[in-house]
């Protein structure tokens, strides 16, 4: 029999021979425990960014600083247009502005992760992806127009638009959508729930959608304004009685 010391080297030498680690064999004579693995802490994870869906006050008041992101992609501080009382003249000649010509509607931006209400459009948040920004700039092009039963389905382009032509218009506009969804279509479209920037809410006979804080529908419930017709408004109370969607990862 060989000494313990004797015993233990040729051990350790046989596992090597034999292509066995040592790295798991204890070799203190001084009776020790072999030292414990360490391993990384992990970082708590990012909480998930949910724009609300529900506001307990219809108030849509923001006086904050507002941006424009122009032609060139610059973003500028926004000036407001000079406002005009339908009828007024527009030069020394006389003659009242054409209402029939729509011009484009100023890309808008606010800090932060919450659209705001700008004289009527809405702004979107600098912290939301493009595309959310997209939609929102695109369902500022239609805002004002009337509200016209099926309008919004034959095609994008339209006099005006009902409930569900609307919010196919900006979803469209952000390329989310090649197709005019109806009411009843929007229930079943995209994935299920509140998205993190986008909800869309639908049933049988209607549909709106709530995007980074502000809503845009052609209803005016609960809304003070009580204008129909595409439109920013607040966020409602309570949205019961709809299906709830989003478009896939926002």
């Amino acid at each position: 029999m060989l000494p313990a010391t004797q015993a233990l080297a040729h051990a350790t030498s046989t596992a090597v021979a034999g292509g066995v680690s040592v790295g798991s064999i204890n070799t203190s004579t001084s009776g020790g425990a072999a030292p414990r693995a360490t391993t990384k802490p992990t970082k708590p994870a990012k909480p998930l960014h949910l724009s609300p869906i529900t506001a307990k006050t219809p108030s849509v008041t923001y006086s904050g600083p507002v941006y424009e992101k122009t032609a060139t992609g610059q973003v500028v501080p926004y000036t407001p247009p000079p406002t005009t009382t339908p009828g007024q003249a527009s030069g020394p000649t006389g003659g009242s502005a054409v209402a029939a010509t729509v011009a484009a509607k100023p890309e808008l931006l606010v800090p932060g992760s919450l659209a705001r209400y700008v004289n009527g459009l809405a702004a979107a948040p600098m912290s939301a992806p493009a595309v959310v920004q997209e939609v929102i700039w695109a369902g500022n092009q239609i805002i004002g127009l009337p509200y016209i039963f099926g309008g919004g389905h034959a095609s994008f382009i339209s006099p005006g638009y009902d409930c569900s032509g609307t919010v196919s218009f900006a979803l469209h506009g952000a390329n989310l959508l090649s197709t005019p969804e109806d009411s009843s279509e929007f229930m079943v479209w995209g994935s299920r729930g509140a998205g993190r920037w986008i909800a869309i809410f639908g049933n049988a006979g209607h549909a709106y959608m709530d995007v980074a804080g502000l809503r845009l529908d052609t209803s005016a419930a609960d809304d003070p304004t009580n204008q129909q017709g595409p439109r920013w408004r607040p966020l409602r109370p309570a949205n019961s009685g709809f299906t709830i969607r989003h478009p896939l990862g926002l």
